[in-house]
């Protein structure tokens, strides 16, 4: 029983992350709602089942049907994976975070930042829940300061929505279920809405046309390894620039806060957790 249910939850997990590769909507808070439920939802499906397989045990009954060894060792081996790659990506993102205070800390535009020496083009949020803002020296030679208040603007957003924290969880769930269906075309459109959600911040406090002039110069010069705890002015990539610039170009849209109302379908998920009363 124990096996059928595990492999029911995957079949289920794979299923609907298929329906990730039709069309997306225009409107960003429905392209968000949509790819993170997706993304999100059919691994919270696979990691609350082997809980619940492993809360159950491999003696007893659950209805008529036997409990089994081999269920139970699958669920351990996914959560203890879970584990082991969550610890070394925190592992990672520390070493990035004592990379970052390693870099000398200066004001540039008001703002304090660690400056990173280094000629790429390069400016991003390091950390978890209280990220810092590094900047390189190339930025800094290169950019003139209007620009340079733009890139700032632009991280300011990534801080205010705490895109380092989230993005973490969210690159955990991405490696360790990255055997899924559509996960990597998920997780690019998921960074790609976070960079447009920080562009749509910056252009309420900056001339949107230049803050569009420096993803112009930053996205194709961006060559530094942004790491697991690191949201990054050209993370979402080249190839979502023309949506970024055009976002930029045009009226601003709003971006609300996700409501109590849009995590209620995933309330789903938890849903083998149930069956744990009905194991005897």
């Amino acid at each position: 029983m124990h096996l059928v249910m595990i492999l029911t939850a995957v079949a289920v997990a794979c299923l609907i992350r298929f329906q990730g590769s039709e069309a997306q909507a225009s409107r960003w808070i429905v392209r968000w709602r949509r790819s993170l439920f997706l993304f999100l939802f059919p691994p919270l499906l696979i990691l609350m089942t082997a809980i619940a397989l492993v809360c159950m045990g491999t003696q007893g009954k659950m209805g008529y049907w036997q409990a089994g060894w081999l269920g139970y060792v699958i669920s351990l081996s996914l959560l203890v994976f879970f584990a082991l790659r969550c610890m070394h990506l925190a592992w990672q993102g520390w070493q990035s975070v004592k990379s970052a205070q390693e870099c000398p800390l200066v004001v540039i535009a008001g703002e304090k930042t660690r400056l990173l020496s280094t000629e790429a083009l390069f400016a991003g949020q390091i950390g978890f829940w209280q990220p810092e803002l590094v900047i390189s020296q190339g930025m800094v030679n290169n950019l003139s300061p209007e620009h340079l208040k733009t890139v700032i603007a632009h991280e300011r957003g990534h801080y205010h929505y705490r895109d380092t924290f989230w993005f973490f969880w969210l690159g955990w769930v991405r490696n360790c279920t990255s055997w899924l269906p559509n996960t990597d075309n998920l997780w690019q459109e998921l960074l790609a809405l976070r960079e447009l959600r920080a562009d749509a911040h910056a252009a309420l406090q900056v001339d949107p046309l230049l803050l569009a002039e420096s993803l112009l110069m930053v996205v194709s010069d961006m060559s530094v390894n942004t790491g697991v705890v690191c949201a990054a002015l050209g993370t979402s990539g080249s190839d979502r620039l023309e949506q970024r610039i055009e976002a930029l170009l045009s009226a601003p849209e709003t971006t609300p806060q996700l409501s109590l109302q849009s995590w209620q379908k995933f309330i789903w998920a938890f849903l083998p957790l149930a069956t744990v009363i009905f194991h005897t």
